[in-house]
């Protein structure tokens, strides 16, 4: 066990660098678990906005469409001047103009022309405005086309939105996000820096002088070392996903442990571990010094992070950027976390969903695998 031993003594020599960078990793991740939490919880609930309305429709649908916006958002009735508008805008006497034409039963609901809207740039509050406009609009056109009167179309929608409305979600099953989710979500950041950095250092430890050569020479097989430097790998990560679990089950404790879909959490994690584990060992191959380490763990970690839907909900991000990420394990990662935290059970289509997203994050283990054999193997024959 001495390629294991050796292992464990350049991580004892820079453990303390590797605790600092531990503790500011779960600080990092915590604070901004909890700092989500709280600004997505509030963007839900604080879900009243001044809204300014052009009504130029004097019919019964343009009158409850009115009327549905004024049970959740502050209604303000503007007259179509576009000086007068942008100045409200600018302004932020409202956050959010929608102009309802004359003829709106005939251009939006039958002929399905948008409204036009103007909006804060940037603001959460009008996307989900937008899905309300846009929820609403859709019934009222599956009420019509049931053959309602127009009349009984608004009643009816009246009687079913009606009720206090305090959360918005893309996700119809369910708009409760469970109380662990961030903590999840963040989980990535976490595995990918720690990861990056421990390995990184004990990596180069190895090419310092002749290490690299004495182990060649070494009576030990190559298959052993491989096979030690494995497992002292292995026992590195379970210790870290061992802090992961240990961290969510002290935070959450029975509210974690009572869900049905803990298992698959456990499991999606694990994954994450590996991917981590592997790409953080494929990267560190080539960090010659410790300041291109620093640099490079933060690239990988903060970059995947950006894309892939860790510091920014995936429902908000642009859809263009959603495909880059697509081709990064991260976003695979987040995608089986997204199912889960909206879902109290699985559905077996959901359950299909979830395991090709974990067997995808499989296959990018694999592939980092692979490439760190080929490295390995093109540098011993150079």
């Amino acid at each position: 066990m001495i390629v294991f031993k050796c292992y464990m003594k350049i991580l004892r020599q820079n453990v303390t660098l590797v605790i600092i960078y531990l503790g500011i990793f779960f600080s990092v991740a915590l604070v901004m678990q909890m700092a989500a939490g709280k600004s997505e919880d509030s963007l839900y609930a604080n879900t009243s906005i001044d809204i300014g309305v052009v009504k130029e429709d004097q019919g019964v649908l343009a009158q409850g469409f009115v009327d549905y916006l004024n049970t959740i958002h502050n209604v303000i009735p503007m007259k179509n001047n576009p000086e007068v508008l942008q100045e409200n805008l600018f302004y932020r006497n409202v956050e959010y103009i929608v102009q309802i034409p004359a003829d709106f039963y005939e251009a939006c609901i039958q002929g399905n022309q948008p409204l036009k809207v103007t909006k804060v740039p940037g603001s959460y509050s009008s996307y989900y405005v937008d899905q309300q406009i846009s929820s609403y609009i859709s019934t009222i056109r599956t009420y019509v086309a049931a053959g309602f009167s127009q009349e009984e179309a608004v009643q009816a929608v009246k009687t079913e939105v009606h009720k206090p409305v305090t959360k918005i979600s893309s996700d119809s099953a369910s708009s409760d996000l469970v109380p662990y989710t961030y903590y999840f979500r963040y989980i990535p950041y976490l595995f990918l820096g720690a990861l990056c950095y421990t390995m990184g250092y004990i990596l180069m430890a190895f090419k310092k002088g002749d290490i690299q050569k004495r182990m060649e020479a070494s009576a030990i097989s190559v298959r052993h070392q491989s096979l030690e430097g494995l497992l002292a790998m292995g026992v590195i990560g379970a210790f870290l996903w061992l802090l992961g679990i240990l961290g969510v089950v002290l935070m959450y404790g029975n509210t974690f442990w009572d869900s049905e879909l803990r298992g698959y959490y456990i499991a999606n994690t694990l994954l994450m571990l590996v991917v981590s584990l592997s790409l953080s060992y494929l990267i560190g191959m080539f960090i010659p010094n410790s300041n291109i380490l620093s640099g490079v763990a933060n690239i990988v970690s903060l970059s995947m992070c950006f894309l892939c839907g860790v510091f920014v909900p995936m429902d908000v991000m642009d859809k263009s950027v959603l495909k880059v990420a697509q081709f990064l394990p991260v976003y695979w990662y987040e995608q089986v976390n997204e199912i889960l935290s909206r879902h109290h059970s699985l559905t077996p289509e959901l359950l299909g969903k979830v395991r090709i997203d974990m067997g995808i994050e499989v296959l990018f283990a694999a592939t980092f695998v692979c490439l760190i054999l080929v490295v390995s193997r093109y540098r011993k024959e150079g």
